[in-house]
């Protein structure tokens, strides 16, 4: 939906299986139309809509694109913003570090993303602006000590003129987010300024910037212990362009035998959830998952700390259960930030795709009833900072 400050909310279907078209499809009649109903049943109602590679080749037949485009009209529903991360299958089977596969190394994973570009120019009106969201390069442990090969800055830098080529018939204002994320190419906010100077010097194209930035996922950036604000200032002041704020909450928790404990119930086959463990503010050690991070605790010389973090969405309006914690306040200084700088990000998206796996106590009696108490936690913060209507 349009708030305050011609920015646009909505929530990410990537919580919806949809593997193909009629999957996806189904999931918007379904779920979408009745979160609608009950947080926007007037006004036009925004998708952040998750497109896989099978799903996406479906859509971009221009008949059933155009259908499509009447059915958008006929809810009163529009598009905005495409999550391209995921090009696979996201959901019921294992999916861990194979999220990250085809990465911006590879053709399938450029022709896929400047697919999901040709999609969203169709939906927009002319003059609009429209973002899609990708993972951050690659996986560190996918390349030999971590480096970045050549070949995603050449991919990225093919991607942006297919970007600049797409948006001209309509004079659309359309960018890329790559989204920094634990065990990524880049993770930090230190490693993101650093990936877009190397992009940069790749083929020396200051212009760059401005059509690929970064997706902010709160989730993301307060497992890595970072201060929202001075996070955020600092890619503001690298000429970082803020394609997309991800609205999402990690889980943490202070590493008492009985919290440890607690968190078991978060171990799961099919997302991977990276943990970093810190004391007195300062990262100390990271581990792939967390399983094996509970199975390696006690071993002698690991240094527990005195705080996990761990890259498990958990959701805006709902508490853990006994001394867990989340990480609510990284998104609460996000948006504390934004309502400083109202021009800087125009695209936000609440990203709680972890439904499935929530342990009991976190999930609401269905998905639709979870994403709709999101919103109205959402839109009440918005509205505190004058963001949006309350």
């Amino acid at each position: 939906m349009k708030i305050e400050k011609n920015i646009h909310l909505a929530y990410c279907t990537n919580v919806h299986r949809g593997s193909t078209w009629e999957e996806t499809f189904y999931a918007l009649e379904k779920y979408v139309l009745e979160v609608k109903k009950i947080v926007c049943p007037e006004k036009p109602f925004a998708i952040g809509l998750r497109l896989g590679a099978q799903a996406a080749t479906s859509l971009s037949h221009p008949s059933t694109l155009l259908l499509f485009q009447k059915w958008l009209e006929e809810k009163n529903c529009y598009v905005f913003t495409i999550n391209g991360f995921p090009y696979g299958n996201f959901h019921g089977e294992r999916v861990k570090e194979q999220v990250y596969r085809p990465d911006w190394s590879t053709s399938d994973r450029l022709e896929y993303t400047v697919l999901l570009f040709e999609i969203l120019e169709k939906l927009l009106q002319p003059g609009e602006e429209g973002s899609v969201s990708t993972l951050p390069g690659s996986f560190k442990e996918f390349h030999s000590a971590g480096e970045i090969p050549k070949l995603v800055f050449q991919n990225l830098y093919t991607c942006a003129r297919e970007i600049e080529r797409i948006k001209k018939a309509k004079d659309l204002d359309l960018h890329l987010g790559l989204e920094p994320e634990p065990l990524g190419s880049f993770e930090t906010t230190e490693e993101t300024i650093s990936f877009f100077e190397d992009l940069e010097k790749f083929d020396h194209n200051p212009s760059i910037k401005q059509t690929i930035g970064v997706n902010y996922d709160c989730c993301h950036l307060a497992v890595e212990f970072e201060d929202a604000g001075k996070g955020l200032t600092q890619l503001q002041n690298a000429n970082i362009r803020l394609s997309k704020l991800h609205l999402s909450s990690a889980l943490r928790a202070l590493p008492t035998e009985e919290n440890l404990k607690l968190l078991e119930s978060f171990v799961e086959e099919v997302y991977l959830h990276q943990v970093v463990i810190g004391k007195n503010g300062k990262i100390i050690n990271r581990y792939r998952d967390l399983d094996q991070a509970l199975e390696e605790k006690n071993i002698t010389g690991n240094e527990i700390g005195d705080e996990w973090r761990i890259h498990f969405h958990v959701p805006l309006h709902a508490s853990p259960e006994g001394e867990l914690k989340d990480t609510k306040n990284h998104v609460l200084s996000t948006i504390e930030w934004l309502s400083k700088n109202d021009q800087a990000c125009r695209h936000l998206e609440m990203e709680t795709y972890t439904w499935e796996v929530l342990p009991k106590e976190l999930q609401s009696i269905d998905v639709v009833e979870q994403v709709a108490k999101e919103y109205e936690w959402t839109l009440k913060i918005l509205g505190a900072k004058g963001l949006a209507n309350q």
